[in-house]
């Protein structure tokens, strides 16, 4: 006779309520399994699958298993390879523990993957463009995924990076108007893999009437990226060679991305994305040299003492002081980690957007000048819209 948490597990398959279910602590170091399994539910083309991530120490590996075998493989893998889960449902998250006789103690805490969707479709949908065994066109012209849908070894953290930014973006689509065209800017778009993405996520699966334009100063990038977007049938995703600063083809845009602009070109995109009344603006910055030069202080001094402290705190004030900038503009802002730091440092994500008070904050902007004053620091936003600070005589 199966135990409650067996039942449980098949109960939560079959009802479609496992939203994530994560499978560590090896029973046996030396059996050649991954140390960890992450198991999500997705939707591709022959029904309702879960999928199984394993994570090993230089690789990550993917296997889809049909819904009715769901069930029966998680519990195999609790009964012969892991001491502990967490599964995450609407209503509960589970702790399962495992003792050496193999019995299970069961923990449960409030959910913290949040409420179900209104439909497991729509979550679904969100992750299909990157689920392996289903190959986007793109993702195979870019040689992350093989024609079969398989990611290759040394692109997984491209693949990882690619699926991160699409739910960032998911988190904040319903801050984007459904009723028109949508315009999208990409500034610094490199070899446009994000950009790619962007497109097929917004235009391909969700139907939305869409145009991309995707910016950067190599010419031949551009020329690469214009070819395959011709190739794949995008027809509203145009790449141009071109400065960010100088751009000027724009009256408007609803959605602003910089991903990697070096040091000022960031300011100079967020300062064109207000301008543009942009609803989302999603940024990932580079090279922050710029008040590495002005920040000053003597009670900083223990910090900007070492180059190498003074350095961080530099690109920390930096983005602090973009953040406070557009919270004063009406923009709701979120610092994010977008991919793990052991692949790049350079990992934080500023992402903004309208949050439906629209107007100065004087509050945010006295927090602003305060930090600068106490910094010493002049920050290009800052000067590239000082057309919307309040005047000494406003104050």
């Amino acid at each position: 006779m199966s135990e409650q948490w067996q039942q449980d597990i098949d109960n939560w398959i079959k009802g479609g309520e496992l939203l994530q279910a994560t499978l560590s602590q090896l029973k046996r170091k030396d059996g050649g399994a991954s140390p960890k399994t992450v198991i999500r539910p997705v939707r591709l083309k022959n029904g309702l699958h879960y999928q199984f991530e394993y994570h090993f120490a230089s690789k990550v590996t993917h296997d889809n298993v049909a819904e009715a075998e769901a069930a029966a493989r998680i519990v195999d893998l609790l009964s012969a390879t892991y001491r502990q889960a967490l599964i995450k449902t609407p209503e509960a998250d589970v702790q399962l523990l495992f003792n050496k006789k193999g019995k299970a103690a069961v923990l449960t805490k409030p959910p913290t993957g949040g409420a179900r969707p209104a439909t497991l479709e729509h979550n679904r949908e969100k992750q299909r463009v990157l689920a392996e065994g289903s190959a986007a066109p793109f993702l195979v012209e870019l040689g992350i995924m093989t024609p079969e849908g398989r990611v290759h070894a040394k692109k997984q953290d491209k693949y990882r990076q690619i699926n991160r930014f699409l739910e960032m973006v998911g988190d904040v689509l319903a801050y984007l108007p459904r009723d028109r065209e949508l315009t999208v800017v990409d500034f610094g778009c490199g070899k446009s893999y994000l950009t790619f993405a962007l497109y097929h996520l917004l235009a391909v699966e969700q139907k939305r009437q869409i145009r991309v334009i995707g910016l950067d100063l190599k010419a031949d990038v551009i020329a690469f990226c214009t070819e395959l977007a011709v190739k794949l049938g995008y027809d509203r995703l145009r790449f141009l060679v071109g400065d960010i600063a100088d751009y000027e083809e724009l009256q408007a845009a609803d959605m602003v991305v910089t991903l990697h602009a070096c040091d000022t070109a960031t300011d100079a995109a967020l300062a064109k994305a207000v301008n543009w009344g942009a609803s989302v603006i999603m940024s990932v910055p580079c090279c922050q040299h710029e008040l590495f030069r002005q920040i000053g202080g003597d009670a900083l001094s223990p910090i900007l003492s070492q180059g190498l402290l003074k350095e961080r705190f530099a690109a920390l004030a930096t983005d602090a002081a973009r953040g406070t900038l557009l919270e004063a503009l009406g923009y709701k802002v979120q610092m994010l980690e977008f991919v793990d730091p052991e692949h790049t440092p350079k990992n934080l994500l500023i992402r903004a957007v309208k949050n439906g008070q629209p107007g100065f904050s004087t509050k945010k902007w006295e927090q602003y000048e305060q930090f600068a004053s106490f910094l010493s620091i002049s920050p290009s936003l800052e000067r590239m819209l000082s057309d919307r600070w309040p005047r000494p005589a406003e104050k």
